[in-house]
């Protein structure tokens, strides 16, 4: 029987709706895990943690307990598995670049327990059926748990509409090619005012980058690339699509926020209350700047493009005071020699699955930021950003995806030693506080110090889109990271 403290509304949920026939089939083991410290909801607390069927089942149980397996991790903490919203896995149709077996790997080696990735692979996921496809592809190949967003095109209308099993729409407005690039206005209007979903967009202003390419025709710079992607490009798609969901009534997030511009756009729309925006940065545009084109070239080209040092303070910032709420990698990894190619003919995009919790877990160590703050922007925000069940949180009833981390560890990052296909790093070199040592799925270890168990599988992610994302569950209130609790720690740079 499991104890009281097994209820609330995530469980109510569990209770009213049968498991899906395409999650992976539940472990029965029942384990302990006995870490020196656990990140609850709460706080950080000396607690064990119990798992079994795939769930956290006890937190904190009594002395006596009858147990299958324990895992005694003396001097480490247990954090919520990492849910990055925005990955490129490649897979199908690209997979010299990267593929679904060796990301998920990366992704547990990072502590990533669940990724959603975006529909531009090759064919495009802009049908139910090609979603499905990619859905049972995972099943099959996937370490990790996984979730598909579904490719808005100028005329897939009645396929969006149809889509489940997704976390949502994903646009691009700008930096796209063929049927996945939607610039019209009208289209745009029906997508906003005749689907359900949640949407999410890469926003940068076409005409705008158009304008400025033929402008610097010619060019074999790569720093030019963020003069061509600049922050005009950025802060007009941002402000359309925030007009567009505002008019519209629809939950929209802002992916890969560049600029303090489109900050400030956000936190506009936040404090006019709708409860529609949510944004997110990522480690690239937190940690390289256009300083860094001299050191790194097209190793650090990426769309949108890297800003200046003071657009990484305020994105810092931004996480700090909540109007961005979550950190994502967009990892989009390239072959070596693929982005040795001189500009522009070197592709935008790098890998960051990997390393993206030891690299946040550094600046915690530099004082830039807090482990709460992390577990927030990395796990529960995105969690509830995208109305995913049983992720993101320590807590009774949740799905037992989690991982064991050494605060303290000392390593260096080494493009040899990368486990994405592209096997290397834009880290290289770069020693880090911080890492991952064991990683759960469902309550299976599937690694452990540099091995992994290549019998495990993630399952898909479920959402119940009717909670209403972030801001409808409560947005800095309902967790302890905000400031109707203990408040954020101001995230300067």
């Amino acid at each position: 029987m499991l104890p009281e403290r097994y209820s609330g509304r995530h469980n109510w949920w569990r209770l009213h709706h049968t498991r899906s026939p395409f999650v992976a089939p539940l472990q029965l083991m029942r384990t302990l895990i006995r870490p020196a410290m656990t990140m609850l909801p709460t706080g950080a607390a000396d607690v064990a943690v119990v798992v079994e069927g795939g769930e956290i089942v006890d937190i904190d149980p009594g002395v006596g307990l009858t147990v299958d397996e324990t895992i005694e991790a003396t001097g480490l903490c247990l954090m919520p598995g990492v849910v990055d919203d925005q990955v490129h896995f490649r897979d199908p149709g690209l997979t010299h670049k990267e593929d679904l077996t060796c990301a998920s790997r990366a992704c547990a080696k990072g502590g990533v327990t669940t990724f959603l990735e975006m529909p531009n692979t090759s064919p495009t996921t802009t049908t139910v059926e090609r979603l499905h496809e990619k859905l049972a592809l995972a099943a099959t190949k996937s370490l990790v748990n996984y979730g598909f967003y579904i490719g808005a095109t100028p005329a897939n209308l009645d396929e969006l509409k149809a889509a489940e099993r997704t976390p949502g729409i994903k646009v691009f407005i700008g930096s796209s090619t063929g049927d996945l690039l939607v610039d019209g206005q009208q289209d745009l209007e029906r997508i906003f005012a005749e689907t359900t979903l949640p949407l999410t967009a890469h926003c940068e202003d076409e005409a705008t980058v158009r304008a400025n390419a033929e402008r610097l025709a010619g060019t074999t710079d790569v720093a030019d690339h963020s003069r061509i992607r600049d922050h005009a490009a950025a802060r007009i798609a941002t402000a359309r699509a925030i007009d567009l969901a505002e008019r519209h009534g629809h939950r929209f997030h802002v992916l890969h926020v560049s600029t303090g511009d489109e900050t400030d756009l956000i936190r506009a729309a936040i404090d006019r209350g709708h409860g529609l925006l949510t944004g997110e940065a990522c480690p690239h545009h937190l940690l390289f700047t256009t300083d860094d084109y001299a050191r790194l070239g097209t190793l650090v080209q990426m769309n949108p493009s890297l800003k200046t040092p003071n657009d990484a303070a305020r994105l810092w910032k931004a996480l700090g005071e909540g109007t961005l709420q979550v950190i994502a990698t967009d990892h989009a990894p390239h072959t070596w020699e693929e982005k040795q190619k001189p500009y522009p003919q070197s592709p935008s995009g790098l890998p960051a699955v990997e390393n993206s919790l030891a690299l946040m877990l550094t600046e915690a160590q530099a004082g830039r930021c807090t482990l709460r703050q992390i577990i927030h922007w990395m796990c529960d925000a995105p969690a509830r950003t995208w109305d995913l069940v049983g992720k993101g949180r320590i807590e009774v009833g949740y799905d037992a995806d989690l991982v064991l981390v050494d605060l303290e560890a000392r390593h260096t990052v080494r493009s040899v030693s990368q486990v994405t296909k592209c096997g290397w790093s834009p880290w290289d070199g770069v020693e880090l506080i911080g890492r991952p040592i064991r990683t759960l799925v469902g309550g299976r270890t599937v690694y452990h110090e540099g091995r992994f168990d290549e019998a495990v599988r993630g399952a898909e992610a479920q959402y119940d889109h009717s909670r209403g994302g972030y801001w409808a569950t409560g947005g800095h209130g309902a967790t302890p990271f905000g400031p109707d609790s203990s408040g954020f720690q101001s995230a300067t740079a």
